[in-house]
């Protein structure tokens, strides 16, 4: 797979979008993954913040949320050797210094939300580039749920999360949102990090 568009579509402004990036079959293989993990009661509401100051709160996001660890399923293996595949190119055409890789699955029940927001902590400037990954089959615009990127120089831009759609994005430069969403939306959301600093 080529991965020249999005490192091409980073460079130049900042965010890609990538229609059809995942084929049909393994993008249903991880919906079915996400939906059982759903029915065994893995997956729990996500908090914000992170460490001991995570807390839920719904009025700000409403997702379900179960990390990826390698060697879990035979799909979640396949999309992480992908994401593996992607980091080595932005390392090797961008210089980014990306060290690794983390990634969620994300279920919305029906009604919620995820307000504004960067995918940065204040003391942490580790996340560099986001990942989302949609799994929803023939979803359509009464459906809601669009992902909602907000720019300086431009106008807001929705995207539906279509199953087998990919956006990549760097992580502390694009504010972004979730739109009530009208039925289950699923995504694997992740983000390459980069090294933690050395302590002094």
């Amino acid at each position: 797979m080529s991965f020249t568009v999005i490192i091409d579509d980073l460079a130049a402004r900042g965010w890609s979008l990538q229609h059809a990036f995942l084929s049909p079959d393994l993008t249903a293989d991880l919906a079915v993954e996400c939906r059982t993990r759903e029915a065994e009661g893995a997956l729990r509401p996500a908090g914000i913040g992170r460490g001991d100051g995570a807390a839920v709160r719904e009025g700000i996001r409403g997702d379900h949320i179960q990390w990826l660890e390698p060697g879990q399923s035979a799909p979640t293996d396949a999309y992480l050797a992908l994401m593996e595949q992607l980091r080595q190119a932005l390392n090797r055409e961008l210089f980014l210094g990306l060290e690794d890789y983390e990634c969620h699955f994300a279920l919305y029940p029906p009604g919620a939300f995820y307000k504004t927001h960067l995918d940065r902590f204040r003391d942490d400037d580790r996340r560099a580039v986001t990942t989302a990954l949609y799994l929803n089959p023939d979803w359509q615009p009464e459906h809601g749920g669009e992902l909602r990127m907000h720019f300086d120089a431009a106008p807001a831009l929705d995207v539906a999360p279509t199953g087998g759609t990919l956006v990549v994005f760097l992580s502390g430069e694009v504010p972004h949102e979730v739109l009530p969403t009208r039925r289950e939306r699923l995504s694997l959301t992740g983000w390459f990090r980069r090294r933690a600093p050395e302590p002094l």
